[in-house]
């Protein structure tokens, strides 16, 4: 479930719809939480699919560390790429803001971590990467570690909309973390190992 205070708008022709603040978020807050509406596909799954179904699901997926596709059922799924972005996802099934998010700007994930399934090119933004590829989780991971942790003890402070969707085991985890009783679990756990080859040969046989 995406964050409450956002809405779906058309970015440009390049782009298309993207998730839009509608007021300020600041950094700490908790913008997505994977829900019991999320829908997840084996590959299996996927696979026996008609072509529609297919496409919809390359489009708008991605990848668990279980090498599954998740689809999100709100407009969660519209969330584009920036190599600069202002959400990080979590080991937590969460993503959070890692730096304030004002009214009107985009909310923006690395797909980096995604788990996508063959290289793209991305919108130039002017950073030093230029291509988004399947294995940037193994190679960033510490980067995003690094940007999570700043924030990360401020999510008990601040206002979190999507606590409700939040267990209590997990919330009780995110409140051992924040007070130093417990490690946060790196990102690198969402990495889905092995994946490439078979993204490879089904992609190149559809």
């Amino acid at each position: 479930m995406i964050h409450p205070d956002t809405e779906l708008r058309f970015i440009s022709n390049e782009i298309g719809y993207g998730v839009v603040a509608t007021k300020f978020i600041p950094a700490g807050t908790i913008t997505w939480v994977l829900d019991e509406l999320d829908r997840e596909f084996t590959p299996l799954e996927l696979q026996q699919m008609a072509p529609i179904y297919q496409n919809i699901l390359d489009t708008y997926t991605f990848r668990n560390n279980k090498g599954n596709y998740i689809l999100c059922w709100d407009n969660g799924r519209y969330v584009n790429h920036s190599f600069n972005s202002n959400c990080l996802t979590t080991a937590y099934d969460f993503e959070i803001a890692i730096r304030d998010i004002q009214p009107g700007e985009q909310l923006t994930d690395d797909y980096g971590y995604l788990n996508i399934p063959i290289p793209f090119r991305a919108v130039d933004e002017g950073t030093r990467r230029k291509v988004v590829y399947p294995d940037d989780l193994l190679k960033y991971y510490k980067v995003w570690d690094n940007k999570i942790k700043k924030v990360f003890g401020t999510i008990t402070k601040q206002q979190q909309p999507l606590r409700p969707i939040l267990n209590e085991g997990l919330w009780e985890k995110i409140g051992d973390i924040t007070s130093g009783k417990e490690e946060m679990e790196s990102i690198l756990t969402n990495f889905y190992n092995g994946s490439h080859t078979e993204d490879l040969e089904y992609h190149t046989n559809n």
